[in-house]
């Protein structure tokens, strides 16, 4: 296994990541996002496993959506919308590489980075096997636009968990409808989400989970919202069944 960093040119913006490469010469692969104010680096462990099993890796930082971001765009211009053209951008990028099996390539969230690994997923159906969700943050237009009942409600800037979000993250949220992401993606989805997870309540992921077309939910026991390192082992294993259990049905 290989691991080098990895530079996305889009939009204006350049997106940072690594990519963890097999040693095989072709081999399927999973893009992993990251949850709010997180890094490339989060999944580090997880990556370097995939790739070391046949799987390539690729992990990447949401230009504006981590402190610790690296493309010079600013936290309060990031939104749900411009994170799903980073991941998107990332998608583009592999999709020209030899090496990688072009139908066999999988989206894999956590948190914000798995509501955003849904929207693309929709987006971009035709070019996504299958879908891997770690407690998805279904639940943010909810919880922001109850908070906000009006735009006049929304402040210029807010500081959330050391990090400052723009007004355009919350003025995006109107009108946004989840179901309508959930509803165009049909193909297999494993969504996995701890049992007393706090900030994302298990109800959205039992709801999203009855929604999709074919989805199967794993609720790990004692789990809050972001795993132990037992809770990672086992959600590594479950992620690795799913996606030989997709490349086996050809």
């Amino acid at each position: 296994m290989k691991k080098r960093e990895l530079t996305i040119a889009h939009h204006g913006r350049d997106v940072h990541g690594y990519f963890y490469e097999p040693d095989t010469k072709e081999y399927p692969l999973i893009i992993m996002s990251h949850g709010y104010n997180g890094h490339k680096s989060d999944f580090d462990i997880s990556a370097e496993y995939f790739a070391n099993n046949g799987i390539g890796a690729v992990c990447y930082t949401f230009c504006g959506g981590s402190v610790r971001d690296e493309s010079g765009f600013h936290t309060t211009e990031m939104t749900l919308f411009t994170e799903e053209e980073d991941l998107c951008a990332v998608l583009d990028e592999v999709l020209t590489w030899d090496q990688v099996k072009k139908e066999e390539i999988f989206l894999f969230g956590g948190s914000q980075g798995g509501l955003i690994s849904a929207m693309a997923a929709a987006d971009r159906k035709d070019d996504v096997k299958g879908l891997i969700l770690l407690y998805p943050a279904f639940c943010i237009a909810d919880n922001w636009n109850s908070r906000f009942k009006s735009e006049d409600d929304i402040p210029s800037k807010l500081e959330l968990w050391g990090m400052e979000l723009g007004n355009k993250f919350f003025r995006t949220l109107r009108g946004f409808d989840l179901h309508t992401y959930i509803s165009r993606f049909e193909r297999p989805v494993l969504i996995m989400h701890g049992d007393r997870d706090e900030v994302v309540p298990l109800s959205y992921s039992e709801s999203a989970a009855e929604e999709y077309e074919e989805a199967k939910l794993e609720v790990f026991a004692g789990e809050i919202h972001g795993f132990t390192d037992n809770g990672n082992r086992r959600m590594e294993a479950m992620t690795m069944y799913f996606i030989h259990d997709l490349i086996g049905r050809e």
